[in-house]
């Protein structure tokens, strides 16, 4: 099929069903991920992207082709809220950075992974075919990653936890109990919904103020992108490489200053120094000519690394305060409403076609770095989680600001408590297992 002249508007259509997909999907998979656990839920949406994904390339008819695409968004995008989530339940405070930010490291490398293959193959066929096939190799997953011990305690299956915890400490050579779930003293956490992350006026504070940085960090992202590269001569493929490569060094720099300076602070500083060089490039557009276009780039990629380093703050900072509970719902929620940024994104990046001159060409990176630096400053009015036990009930969430530290542990179960905080263990081996 070919989207071009008079069908070119086409593809806005379906790049909007498409993120309609990853709306639907967000949702809808972190319920159920909540409901029958991570492991199913992930392998389910790999069976569904690899289907689809696959199958679209032989589509021949445009609706066909974007009832794939929806539902290539709604699996594919659900499946990676889970590997998120997934990447910190099994492990310890000091360990979530180590696993949570190479995910969104391995994003930047698929968006360049595109690139190379739009480069290579020039033909849409066969690049859909080399995007799709590589899903092949999640579905041997089932048999290499263990489910949720987090999930399964709190759904009260404390014997499949306990196999799963032994399994991680035999891997890791750690000696801990031969068993270290007492199902008569350790309570199972209430089952919730999403509507309780709104169920105190606490709640309901940190709940809109992440909303609105996953909405802001969404159009940022894409809306820089989107903006910056329709103003880039040169090669397309090139620029869209660039575009993505420069995330590398954004999310190195969070991995190595996140479990210092803490959640909080990086995050408002990415929000901050990115949204500030946003707004800067009004006086190098409306005082500068030709000669300051290289620096009104420069501060463009600036704001989307800041925008691309926030993406990645923002769901280790968001699973850290949204209790086991509701987690992966929470995250569906959260994901789900950033992509009303992602929606919005190109109409902010065209909004300087209306309004024209050079106002009209600073405009749009005004808006992104206006509200970058909103979102910023309101991440100040949310705790800190850094070296914080996660919390498991919706109770635990509210009592967030109370600050109890690791050692703050329950008498009636500390040495289950302890383990999954790895208070001991923080120092020994990350807590991964193959089952």
């Amino acid at each position: 099929m070919n989207f071009v002249c008079d069908d070119a508007i086409k593809t806005s259509h379906a790049q909007m069903i498409f993120y309609g997909g990853v709306l639907v999907g967000d949702v809808s998979f972190g319920i159920l991920s909540d409901k029958i656990g991570r492991k199913k839920t992930f392998l389910l949406s790999t069976i569904i992207t690899l289907v689809m994904a696959v199958g679209v390339a032989f589509s021949q008819s445009f609706l066909v082709f974007v009832i794939l695409e929806f539902m290539i968004g709604a699996a594919h995008h659900g499946g990676f809220m889970i590997c998120c989530v997934m990447s910190l339940e099994y492990v310890g405070p000091s360990k979530r950075v180590l696993t949570g930010i190479p995910i969104h490291i391995f994003f930047a490398f698929g968006i360049m992974y595109i690139a190379l293959m739009g480069y290579l193959l020039r033909n849409w066929f066969y690049v859909q075919l080399a995007v799709g096939a590589p899903f092949v190799v999640f579905l041997f997953y089932w048999w290499m990653i263990p489910e949720s011990s987090r999930w399964l305690l709190s759904q009260g299956k404390y014997n499949d936890a306990e196999k799963i915890i032994q399994r991680i400490a035999k891997v890791n050579k750690k000696k801990i109990p031969s068993r270290i779930i007492d199902e008569k003293t350790l309570q199972t956490p209430k089952t919730a919904n999403v509507y309780h992350l709104f169920s105190t006026l606490e709640m309901t504070k940190r709940t809109i103020i992440l909303l609105w940085n996953w909405i802001v960090i969404a159009m940022v992202y894409y809306g820089v992108t989107m903006h910056t590269g329709g103003n880039i001569g040169g090669n397309f493929y090139l620029n869209f490489f660039i575009l993505a490569i420069v995330e590398v060094p954004a999310k190195l720099l969070v991995m190595a200053t996140l479990n210092r300076a803490g959640r909080k602070k990086i995050h408002c500083f990415c929000m901050v120094v990115g949204g500030v060089a946003c707004l800067c490039t009004i006086f190098t557009v409306l005082y500068g000519g030709d000669e300051l276009e290289p620096l009104t780039l420069t501060l463009a990629i600036i704001g989307k690394m800041g925008s691309a380093a926030a993406f990645a703050i923002i769901y280790i900072y968001s699973m850290e305060l949204y209790p086991t509970v509701v987690r992966n719902s929470g995250m569906g929620l959260s994901s789900c409403i950033a992509r009303i940024g992602g929606m919005v994104a190109p109409y902010v990046a065209q909004s300087g076609d209306v309004v024209g001159g050079k106002f009209g060409q600073a405009l749009p990176l005004v808006i992104f770095g206006g509200c970058s630096v909103s979102a910023g400053l309101l991440c100040l009015l949310l705790p800190e989680t850094l070296n914080r036990k996660l919390p498991e009930t919706v109770r635990e969430a509210k009592d967030f600001t109370k600050k109890l530290d690791l050692d703050d542990t329950d008498k009636d179960n500390n040495k289950l408590k302890e383990y999954l905080s790895n208070s001991e263990n923080e120092k020994g081996k990350i807590y991964t297992v193959s089952s």
